[in-house]
């Protein structure tokens, strides 16, 4: 039997005496991680379509103008993530992860549901632009609260000897749903005129989107609530779980903060700008850089489980400093030497994903396992999505600035910088391997 098969016939964790039956334990790995792969889908597939629809949702006239202004509303859903994870923080651990689950999916589905509908500005005038905006500050915050109550409901449900390779499946179902919204794109951009895909095509993955979130509904309704949580409100919620957070644990806040910083730059980098990079520095061809991203993608998606049941058996910390030293060693030297051949792009593409799968893999675990279930989704969800915003939301812009100046090697060591801080973290955090959840 795998080691995959086994995770999946072992009890819940510590204090279950029975497990359910091991349908139910897929089910419960699907079950929190599909919604991850659909918000990550809907959140994707703007980005790649804005550059149709834009002009439907502003003046004709200046192109430029209604693109600037249509990623102008997606940096504003961008910022809404701390927000997001705040308050939906607070409502998973008041009201359990369940909740959280079905509330999470149902917004960022009605968000791309409502883009989908919205007639144009032609049709409607102002109102459109802010049915746009409404549309992105709803899926903002449904993304910000998706990942502190994905994180939980999968470490919560994990044996504690398993809790890194059930954890892996965040990411794996986040690498999914860019990879879909990728093959969408390139669907629809192959098979439409750009005309059809200005006028009606760039609906279709907003449909889609909508139509994943009423299937991660029904998988999730049937989800039994963890057994932590269960226990936590036996002995009351907290009714000031912020203050509480900050009061009791501003150690532990501090570490997600520092765990957030080399991995948000790693993300925004080597999942989005690296293509880029290429095309404009190194004049790399637009169908091998993303080519080159997409095998990387694949890879990353693959490892995560790897790498999340490896955890579970050498420990959280070695994958850990591991992955930071790697990048504060070797990210100058290949970022500096990147080619514009498809295996130049590849390489460079392979070094940072799979280093960063080494930290993905177990993110989950590793943020659950640093506070109470009483404030773990408020704990997760407000420090990593604070870094995620103000890192994460200026890294591109910073970087194509920094190029335009002829300065990106700046930008280097802003991220060598980060890659200090967080492995310093990594170095004094306690070993979390086979802990019991508080």
């Amino acid at each position: 039997m795998s080691s995959t098969s086994a995770s999946l016939r072992k009890p819940q964790g510590a204090a279950a005496s029975a497990g359910p039956a091991p349908v139910s334990r897929a089910r419960t790995i699907l079950a929190g991680s599909v919604g991850n792969a659909v918000e990550w889908f809907d959140w994707t597939i703007y980005a790649s379509f804005a550059i149709f629809f834009s002009s439907q949702f502003f003046p004709e006239g200046n192109e430029t103008t209604a693109l600037l202004a249509t990623f102008g509303i997606f940096a504003v859903g961008f910022f809404m993530r701390p927000v997001g994870g705040w308050i939906l923080g607070i409502f998973s651990d008041r009201y359990g992860r369940k909740a959280a689950l079905g509330l999470t999916i149902l917004m960022m589905a009605g968000g791309s549901l409502i883009i989908a509908l919205t007639p144009t500005y032609a049709a409607i005038g102002l109102a459109a632009p802010l049915l746009l905006t409404a549309a992105r500050l709803l899926q903002g915050l449904s993304l910000g609260g998706e990942y502190a109550s994905a994180t939980t409901f999968l470490a919560e449900m994990a044996p504690p000897d398993k809790r890194g390779f059930y954890s892996s499946f965040v990411f794996f179902s986040a690498a999914v749903g860019i990879l879909a919204a990728s093959a969408i794109g390139w669907v629809l951009t192959s098979t439409l005129t750009k005309a059809d895909m200005a006028a009606w095509g760039w609906r279709i993955p907003f449909f889609l989107g909508a139509l994943g979130g009423l299937a991660g509904m029904w998988i999730r309704r049937s989800i039994p609530e963890t057994e932590a949580f269960s226990h936590a409100k036996k002995a009351g919620v907290e009714k000031q779980p912020l203050r509480t957070l900050l009061r009791d644990h501003p150690r532990e806040v501090l570490r997600i903060v520092g765990f957030s910083i080399l991995t948000t730059f790693a993300f925004y980098i080597f999942v989005a700008y690296v293509p880029t990079y290429a095309i404009r520095q190194v004049h790399a061809d637009p169908k091998t850089a993303f080519a080159a991203n997409t095998v990387a993608l694949i890879v990353f998606m693959l490892v995560q489980p790897l790498f999340g049941i490896l955890s579970d058996r050498i420990g959280r910390k070695p994958q850990l400093i591991f992955f930071a030293a790697g990048y504060l060693v070797f990210f100058y030297p290949l970022m500096t030497t990147l080619g514009p051949s498809f295996g130049s792009i590849l390489a460079v593409e392979l070094f940072g994903l799979v280093l960063y799968a080494m930290y993905t893999s177990i993110a989950p675990a590793i943020m659950s396992e640093q506070f109470p279930t009483s404030v773990r989704a408020v704990g997760i969800g407000t420090p990593y999505n604070l870094v995620v915003a103000l890192l994460g939301g200026t890294t591109p812009y910073l970087l194509t600035w920094l190029q335009s100046k002829g300065m990106e090697r700046w930008f280097f060591y802003y991220v060598l910088a980060g890659a200090v801080i967080t492995l310093i973290t990594f170095i004094r955090m306690p070993e979390t391997k086979g802990q019991t959840l508080k």
